[in-house]
């Protein structure tokens, strides 16, 4: 399993029971802001838009307030121009972290960035320095109840190019391109799946076998996306099961 899919896992099992549920809001609207901006508000014309749209009503995002933000990124309402602005850099073990954001004030999002890069024992590098360890995918997540032969039915035949065994949860990866028709294929087969996005996949990864080592990387991690602006944070880090859920656990 890569790094950045089982600390998203750790993620996704601490956000359930947090109170985080405003933050998270706040990240997605961003999102669907700056998607109906670059390519249009029609979720059935917009893959991007239609994305980010499961992604807002599997947070709860109420409809209406999915309505206005489209509405403000297609103009229709007044609001917040965000850009998107990349990060790179190196969390301690040489871990390779690229963050995502979406920022109104790229100065403040930036020294915001740095600041804790610096406290977090790693540091901030030049643009393609870390990158090039990654590739885009589309990752779908589907859970254990489902059989493995019949998503691999659906999801080839739909373009996937791989499944794999995440512990909780299957993984099936795609294309970019790919990733809206085997998610429809997926659910009009009966197996919905939990979540579908885009990601950046580590292509190399930096083992980890220290629980203090890990610790320190997953304390920076978490504080990168705890800021406001940032939307994904990715890394190449493989922490053993053991480790991590002890790492986890404080």
């Amino acid at each position: 399993m890569s790094g950045h899919s089982k600390w998203a896992t750790t993620k996704h099992r601490k956000a359930a029971v947090d109170k985080a549920r405003a933050k998270v809001f706040a990240k997605v609207i961003r999102q669907l802001e700056v998607a109906a901006r670059e390519g249009g508000g029609d979720i059935s014309a917009n893959a991007t838009l239609r994305t980010m749209f499961d992604k807002a009503r599997a947070a709860s995002v109420p409809l209406d307030t999915i309505e206005r933000a489209i509405k403000r990124g297609t103009g229709d309402l007044e609001g917040v121009r965000y850009e998107q602005v990349t990060y790179e850099g190196y969390a301690p073990g040489g871990v390779a972290v690229i963050v995502e954001t979406l920022t109104d004030n790229r100065n403040r999002t930036g020294a915001e960035v740095r600041n804790i890069f610096s406290r977090g024992g790693g540091s901030t590098a030049e643009p393609g320095a870390v990158s090039w360890q990654f590739a885009r995918k589309g990752q779908i997540q589907l859970g254990r109840s489902f059989d493995e032969d019949r998503i691999m039915e659906a999801a080839v035949e739909a373009g996937a190019e791989d499944l794999s065994d995440e512990g909780e949860s299957w993984v099936v990866t795609t294309a970019p391109a790919d990733l809206a028709a085997v998610r429809d294929a997926l659910a009009t087969a009966g197996m919905a799946p939990e979540s579908a996005e885009l990601a950046l996949v580590a292509t190399t990864v930096v083992p980890l076998a220290e629980e203090s080592e890990a610790k320190k990387v997953l304390r920076l991690l978490e504080a990168l996306d705890d800021l406001d602006d940032v939307q994904n944070v990715w890394s190449n880090f493989d922490i053993p099961d053991d480790i991590l859920a002890a790492a986890a656990a404080d």
